[in-house]
């Protein structure tokens, strides 16, 4: 099983150019609110408005959108909140960021790797994050993707990672994890008797807990790490 962001393409540029977009397009429909606030200034809006809701945490789609309602109704107060705004301006400006948000660069080898992978192994997706993998193009090389939105709890909550071993019907002594985040995805599945493959391509230090059962700096080298195993 695989994390996304930051495993197989780095997360910080996409959304860097996703809110961007939002941003400019935020300018040609409301420019009331971008005279007020600057880019980086909407954006220290969107996170402290996203630290007073921790139960949606889970749910970056709908915790974006809550977002967005406030936003329009704290800088637009007079506007009529109707259905039809809720499409045009809600839906569509969630739109516009979405789909710059799936615009991934994946790493070097990534490719080849989940080619290679897809023939021999059963593979699957848990990710804390809203991008798609069907709508990237390599949902074909996976047999499932469970997102923290649709468990209902983000990892490492126990709870995310079997309901993905109930979709992967796989004896979970079987599975292997493979992502960036030592919480999320090393100690995360390996609390509930997964083994873990932490990629790490800077070689950061491990920070503690139990370790790893393998690193890797290398998409090409995760098969050879998982047959040692």
């Amino acid at each position: 099983m695989f994390d996304l962001d930051n495993t197989l393409w780095e997360c910080d540029p996409l959304i860097i150019k996703a809110e961007q977009e939002f941003y400019a397009w935020l300018k040609t429909i409301f420019p009331e609110i971008t005279k007020k606030m600057s880019e980086a200034e909407l954006v220290s809006h969107r996170m402290a408005y996203m630290n007073t809701r921790p139960e949606l945490h889970h749910d970056l789609t709908d915790l974006r959108k809550s977002w967005m309602r406030h936003l329009a109704l704290e800088e637009l107060g007079g506007v009529d909140h109707d259905d039809e705004f809720e499409a045009e301006f809600i839906e569509a400006g969630f739109q516009v960021f979405w789909h710059e948000r799936n615009n991934v660069i994946f790493y070097d080898g990534v490719m080849p790797m989940l080619e290679n992978l897809a023939e021999k192994y059963s593979l699957g997706v848990i990710t804390n994050g809203n991008a798609d993998v069907n709508y990237i193009g390599i949902g074909h090389f996976f047999d499932f993707a469970i997102s923290s939105e649709k468990a209902g709890v983000a990892k490492p909550h126990e709870d995310i990672f079997h309901q993905a071993i109930e979709l992967s019907n796989h004896a979970v002594e079987n599975i292997v994890y493979v992502g960036d985040d030592p919480k999320c995805d090393v100690l995360g599945p390996q609390n509930i008797g997964m083994r873990a493959l932490w990629y790490n391509p800077s070689l950061k230090p491990w920070p503690g807990g139990k370790t790893p059962a393998g690193v890797f700096r290398h998409h090409a080298d995760l098969e050879e790490k998982i047959r040692s195993l």
